[in-house]
């Protein structure tokens, strides 16, 4: 599962939300994510002062904005879903659909907003970034609901490789069933190693022009790595799949073994 993580990056115009969506479609990606909160609940902070504020007013999603790109994406259909960030944007995204909900690094200390989402949702995947031990181990205790998967994920916009710390990554897929990975770092290279190495979900922020206002827009990658990443996981499948074999000739083999053997030894 390759995430297009939309965000708000759009910044509230829906006429560029579906020109992503449509660009994250044309790169092979089957899922689109956007996040649900309201300005109305930001507490003070650095934002008031840097312009951020009046940014978050334009770019916030009432269920009236979301639900319009929802029946967008289910006419192409793609998967779409949210990140909420408290109990209001909880109600609204599951008034919509209840297939999938995201609960992103800085709600994942919140056991109970998890544990709600479990019996709610379908596929409930959490990111954990920005946790203390105690707190990833509480959330690897409920590695036996079926519906929740994890993302290794490290809370810096952007991040440097050299902090990607896939240790923790090992740790999730070692103790728990499902691991992903939720990725800031610029370019592709770390989701491909995500996928090389067992990741069953990958979530990178995405948008069609790095020149657009807020941060998020800067680091995300652009549709034609979308693209890389999403041929790449299709290739590993491939290269992953089974096949009956007894380690020995292949079909694929027979020409070289009938044709080529013993060429050059006239």
């Amino acid at each position: 599962m390759i995430i297009a993580e939309i965000g708000w990056n759009f910044l509230g115009d829906l006429k560029l939300a579906k020109k992503m969506i449509d660009k994250a479609s044309e790169s092979g990606c089957k899922c689109v994510k956007f996040q649900i909160w309201d300005p109305k609940n930001l507490v003070e902070g650095a934002w008031d002062q840097d312009g951020r504020r009046e940014i978050y007013n334009r770019a916030y999603l009432d269920e009236k904005k979301y639900r319009e790109l929802y029946n967008y994406c289910n006419s192409k259909n793609l998967i779409c879903f949210a990140s909420v960030f408290n109990s209001k944007g909880y109600e609204l995204l599951k008034s919509v659909s209840r297939k999938f909900i995201k609960i992103p690094s800085v709600e994942a200390y919140d056991l109970d907003l998890i544990k709600k989402s479990l019996k709610d949702f379908d596929n409930v995947i959490v990111s954990t970034g920005a946790l203390k031990r105690v707190e990833l181990d509480n959330l690897i205790k409920l590695k036996n609901f079926k519906n929740l998967t994890l993302l290794h994920c490290v809370s810096s916009y952007p991040l440097d490789y050299k902090n990607l710390n896939f240790e923790k990554f090992y740790y999730i897929k070692r103790n728990f069933n499902k691991v992903g990975y939720s990725g800031h770092a610029e370019g592709v290279e770390d989701a491909i190693f995500a996928l090389s190495h067992g990741a069953t979900v990958i979530e990178k922020h995405f948008t069609i022009d790095k020149s657009l206002d807020g941060r998020d827009n800067k680091f995300a990658i652009l549709p034609h790595e979308l693209k890389i990443i999403c041929d790449y996981e299709k290739k590993l499948k491939m290269i992953k799949e089974k096949k009956e074999t007894d380690y020995g000739l292949q079909d694929v083999e027979i020409d070289v073994y009938k044709n080529y053997r013993g060429r050059w030894q006239k």
